[in-house]
């Protein structure tokens, strides 16, 4: 054996075992306090340690910062759409649908054929009737809450669309549609948005967690007429003249697949990482409403070859 491979050998012999040996010196163990499990609305919470984890994850107890759903993706609640609508240049009656489907097969990017075909194939509940539609203000018309908890029981992913309609001989209408949004509300009172007038790429934030809404496709399947759709609005217009209304139109706006049980996983703020200690401080925090919270600590060592973490709860009440 060379001199040169005896070398090499014997340094990645030592950097292998360097490596099986735990490079962490933080407690896989700790306790918390706090000064004042009681405190008044505006009052500070002061946290004491005792042992110095590596890191340290908080969570607040307050809505969106609970631990115990901080791996949570669905919950039960009440599905609620929301939106605005405007009618213009056009007396049409039944122009616009709201439709709802649980078969639709989706959109099949780049290929419009089969995702038209995939429209007409789908089976689509027409739901108009639950929602307050303009009747040609110009000021915008509020939906009103319409409650969709009988789709979200079946336990489908579901698509929703606006079918646009104009018959020929008169002026069709223009509708616009703002302020789309749909929430899944739950029992506690947290609220979380899981489809609005983003598209797939922007992401919006529910209590800090970034997430996405579906995003919106457009088809026209009779005539050329098509929704213009953007981040703040769906609009469409068909022929603005009798005399140019020379066919039917129909186009389609469609927002999915929804998990109308979506919600978002709850989050906590790192405190402390390996360069930090807590032995000698004390973690402080400002509760923005009245309750009762259950303060989380996860902590624990973490080094290349494992991690151990450990959660520390705390009561604390506002009044």
């Amino acid at each position: 054996m060379s001199r040169t491979l005896y070398i090499t050998l014997f340094m990645l012999a030592t950097v292998f075992a360097s490596c099986q040996k735990d490079l962490s010196t933080g407690d896989t163990d700790f306790t918390v306090s706090v000064d004042k499990s009681t405190l008044a609305l505006g009052d500070t919470a002061r946290f004491r340690f005792n042992g110095n984890p590596d890191i340290v994850t908080f969570y607040s107890g307050e809505a969106g910062k609970r631990f115990e759903y901080s791996g949570r993706a669905t919950a039960d609640g009440t599905p609620v759409l929301t939106f605005n609508s405007v009618r213009a240049s056009g007396t049409q009656p039944n122009s616009l649908q709201l439709m709802v489907s649980t078969d639709f097969k989706g959109v099949a990017k780049g290929d419009t054929v089969t995702t038209k075909a995939n429209i007409a194939a789908a089976t689509w509940t027409d739901i108009t009737s639950r929602a307050t539609l303009s009747s040609g203000s110009t000021s915008a018309t509020p939906s009103g809450a319409i409650n969709l908890s009988d789709f979200a029981s079946a336990g489908k992913p579901v698509f929703f669309a606006f079918k646009y309609n104009a018959a020929a001989g008169t002026i069709q209408n223009r509708w616009t549609i703002t302020s789309f949004s749909i929430k899944n509300e739950l029992s506690d009172g947290t609220t979380y948005e899981i489809a609005n007038l983003n598209s797939s790429t922007t992401p919006y934030q529910i209590y800090g967690v970034d997430t996405f809404s579906p995003g919106w496709a457009g088809y026209t399947l009779q005539n050329t007429y098509l929704w213009n759709i953007t981040s703040t609005q769906l609009m469409i217009t068909g022929a603005t003249t009798a005399a140019t209304a020379k066919e039917t139109a129909e186009a389609w706006a469609i927002i999915g697949s929804i998990n109308l049980r979506k919600v978002v996983p709850d989050v906590g703020v790192l405190i402390k990482n390996p360069t930090q200690s807590l032995s000698a401080s004390a973690f402080t925090y400002k509760y923005a409403a009245k309750g009762s919270f259950n303060a989380v600590f996860v902590g624990g060592s973490i080094d290349v070859n494992r991690e151990k973490f450990v959660q520390k709860s705390v009561k604390v009440n506002v009044n």
